[in-house]
């Protein structure tokens, strides 16, 4: 009985301290992709959401006893404030379709799949490890999302491709970011979501500060009008209608 007890305070620390059942999916999909961890038999044709939690406990530990990377798999204590708004506005409109440009770990992206489960989504992102991060995730259980690595500047994609498209901490990176709006502009049928930090810091990457009066300058030469802000805890959240 001892054994059983300290067995199951184990398991609920894990539950406590990780996502077990997003950890294996990306455990399915990178084994099935590269062989390690060795897979047994049982789980070759197993996604994680059909997967028991006992099952998901199992795949957590061959992972780790593989020595992969399962550090994104921590459990935060609280989601981000601006996840949190952008989360909020995506509850209050109807869509079907959405593109997430930079994706990067999916702090963002992982949750929403778990609210919105019926999406189908579509990440780009410009690092091919981060690319192959998430479609591993989708062969392992996420099966509503696709990532490709594609440039935000080059309008990969058709216009009027998705109902959403977000942009959530990544203008700030790009150079040309007029080009980039006019992109996400022209490939979204119903709105362009943005979070962009509001105050200068010391990330060397972020190479614009892109305020209130810049993203309306911005978004109104790509042609949008209809704009929202609200402030974030040091970020601006926009919706753009389209």
């Amino acid at each position: 009985m001892e054994v059983i007890r300290i067995m199951a305070t184990a398991v609920n620390e894990l539950e406590e301290r990780y996502d077990l059942r997003t950890a294996a999916a990306w455990i399915l999909g990178y084994g099935k992709r590269t062989g390690v961890p060795v897979l047994p038999e049982k789980f070759q044709k197993l996604t994680a959401d059909t997967c028991s939690d006992e099952e998901c406990e199992q795949l957590f530990m061959m992972g780790r006893e593989a020595g992969l990377k399962i550090y994104p798999f921590k459990k935060t204590t609280q989601i981000l404030a601006r996840t949190r708004r952008t989360m909020g506005f995506l509850r209050s409109v109807s869509f079907d379709t959405m593109l997430d440009v930079g994706s990067g770990r999916g702090v963002f992206l992982i949750p929403f799949m778990k609210e919105f489960p019926w999406v189908q989504v579509t990440s780009i992102d410009l690092l091919e490890k981060r690319v192959q991060f998430l479609n591993d995730l989708a062969a392992g259980g996420f099966q509503q999302l696709h990532a490709e690595q594609k440039d935000l500047c080059e309008q990969p994609f058709p216009d009027q491709s998705f109902d959403v498209v977000s942009l959530l901490e990544v203008l700030e990176h790009i150079p040309d970011v007029q080009r980039a709006i006019a992109s996400a502009v022209r490939m979204a049928k119903q709105f362009v979501v943005v979070t962009v930090p509001s105050k200068p810091d010391n990330n060397p990457e972020h190479i614009h500060l892109l305020t209130k009066d810049r993203l309306t300058g911005l978004f109104e030469t790509a042609g949008c009008t209809k704009l929202h802000f609200d402030g974030v805890e040091g970020h601006l959240f926009m919706t753009a209608a389209v």
